[in-house]
Order: structure tokens, then C-alpha cells, then sequence
């Protein structure tokens, strides 16, 4: 005989509705996308930063940690391997705009500005080494998150 009176057990956690799934990883998407527009029109702002009339490096350092964690977002929030296009996309653009000379003769990244160069590279070179890891890791090493199959 037991103490306590038959308690009904909670039932068992199962997976989210598919809808649910599909509005997050959307969501997850956008904030992606929006995160990589800021992270590059802030490597711009601090591509031009001085310290004692010599130009520093932070915006290239800054691309290369911001574009692993994005790349690594990409990947949670969505659960693709694709995920990594998200954040590299738009960062790619807006690095193209910043280099191309309006008509007024306005110029984001000049081609004398070592770290702005520096920082397109750092950058690019991120992404694809983080696609690259995507691609080619088994699912259970990149993440805590498993791709839907």
C-alpha cells in the first residue's frame, strides 16, 4: 500500500510542434541576418580607429570573432549545415558597398586603409573555413543542436 494517492505523471516531452519549429528557426534566421549587418557596419565604423596616428587593427580582429559566432548561430538557430550563407551574405555585401566610390567621390574602405584589406580578408577567411568545418563534421561535433532529418 502506498502513501500517496495514484498521481497522474506528467506525460513525456516530446518534440515541438512543427510549426513551433519552423517560426524559431525563422526567427533565429532574421536575428542571423540582422547580426551580420550590425557586426560589419561596426568593423567599418573601427576600420579607420587611430592610436597615436597609427591605424589598429580591432575591425579585422573583430571580424574574425564575430563571423565564428555567427556561423556557429547560423547553425544552432536553424539547424542546417547551409546556415553559414546567412551571416556571410549580407557581410559580403555591405563589404562591397563600403568599397565602391559613390558620385560624390565618398569611400568606405580606401584601398591605402591596411586594415580595412585586412579585415575583408580575416573575414571572408572565416566564413569559409566555418562552412568548410560545417560541411565536412559529422552532426554530432558541431553543436549541441541535431539537424532535423
Amino acid at each position: 500500500m502506498t502513501v500517496l494517492d495514484e498521481q497522474d505523471a506528467p506525460p513525456p516531452a516530446g518534440p515541438p510542434p512543427r510549426l513551433l519549429d519552423l517560426g524559431l528557426r525563422l526567427a533565429g534566421a532574421i536575428v542571423v541576418v540582422v547580426a551580420a549587418v550590425l557586426s560589419g557596419v561596426l568593423e567599418l565604423l573601427l576600420a579607420t580607429v587611430r592610436v597615436g596616428g597609427q591605424l589598429i587593427g580591432v575591425s579585422a580582429l573583430l571580424a574574425v570573432g564575430a563571423n565564428i559566432v555567427l556561423s556557429w548561430f547560423a547553425y544552432e538557430a536553424v539547424g542546417r549545415r547551409w546556415a553559414v550563407v546567412l551571416p556571410a551574405v549580407p557581410w559580403f555585401a555591405l563589404m562591397a558597398v563600403a568599397a565602391i566610390r559613390t558620385s560624390e567621390g565618398d569611400l568606405l574602405l580606401a584601398g591605402d586603409n591596411w586594415v580595412g584589406l585586412a579585415m575583408i580578408v580575416a573575414g571572408a577567411m572565416t566564413f569559409a573555413v566555418m562552412g568548410f568545418r560545417q560541411i565536412l563534421a559529422p552532426p554530432s561535433t558541431l553543436g549541441l543542436m541535431t539537424p532535423p532529418r
